[in-house]
């Protein structure tokens, strides 16, 4: 919907971005959504492409707010929104994932009886968020430093949501950094939370539920609200970019 900066473009053309997503078994990874909130795509991005959009962090220019955590009690560390133009590879990962994700997520709609349905392409998605006032960007670059954390969240902007979104780990565990696990909690009806590690390496891409899904009960489907966040680093440095396809306001 707005151009694109060529930062990146080098080592991951658009097409290449997208054939990559293509290639996923998407079967799987659908699975696994319905099945507990989170799929792993290994090996998405390369090693060289990780380092070069992690280096992106200190290109103030390309962002368009800078939080830091600890200010806003969400815990410790920092991360950035780019501003449009996002850089090439940022807005290809952000076009490839959506079309095969919107099935998914009409899929859930229906399940529990709402009304709302993604149209087809990210484009069209995008002048729905626009149209309601949400104009802002919202991939992010998130980095943590030994003792950072990310409080548990769910990624909501406005009014419109979709109900899945992208993170890509930019850092090697055991060499870049330890601890700093990626962490979500479930809370079913008049049940206890339930926590889940999702382990990551260098590269992986983890698809996951913005903040429900359905869940097929004895008396029909419904929905459980999920939180995302970061256990504590150890040490290191820790780089992660987040693709959220709706916009905020």
């Amino acid at each position: 919907m707005r151009a694109t900066t060529d930062l990146c473009a080098p080592s991951a053309p658009p097409s290449s971005i997208a054939e990559r997503v293509a290639r996923l078994d998407w079967n799987r990874i659908s699975a696994d959504l319905d099945a507990q909130g989170s799929a792993v795509a290994e090996r998405l991005l390369s090693a060289a492409e990780c380092r070069n959009v992690a280096a992106l962090f200190e290109r103030g220019e390309l962002f368009r707010s800078h939080v830091v955590m600890a200010r806003h009690h969400y815990g410790r560390g920092e991360y950035k929104y780019f501003a449009y133009p996002l850089p090439e590879l940022v807005a290809a990962l952000r076009s490839a994932f959506y079309p095969h994700l919107v099935p998914i997520a009409n899929r859930w709609s229906a399940a529990l009886r709402s009304n709302v349905r993604y149209p087809p392409s990210h484009e069209s998605f995008l002048r729905q968020c626009h149209a309601a006032g949400q104009t802002r960007p919202t991939p992010l670059l998130l980095q943590y430093t030994a003792g950072d954390y990310n409080c548990l969240h769910q990624d909501l902007y406005g009014e419109h949501v979709f109900p899945l979104q992208v993170a890509v780990l930019l850092s090697a565990p055991g060499k870049d950094f330890t601890g700093g696990e990626f962490v979500m909690t479930e809370q079913r009806p008049r049940r206890q939370s339930r926590a889940e590690v999702v382990p990551l390496g260098l590269g992986d891409a983890v698809v996951f539920a913005v903040n429900y899904r359905p869940v097929q009960g004895a008396r029909g489907t419904y929905r459980v609200n999920l939180r995302h966040g970061v256990s504590r680093l150890r040490s290191g440095h820790r780089h992660t970019l987040g693709i959220i396809f709706h916009d905020a306001k």
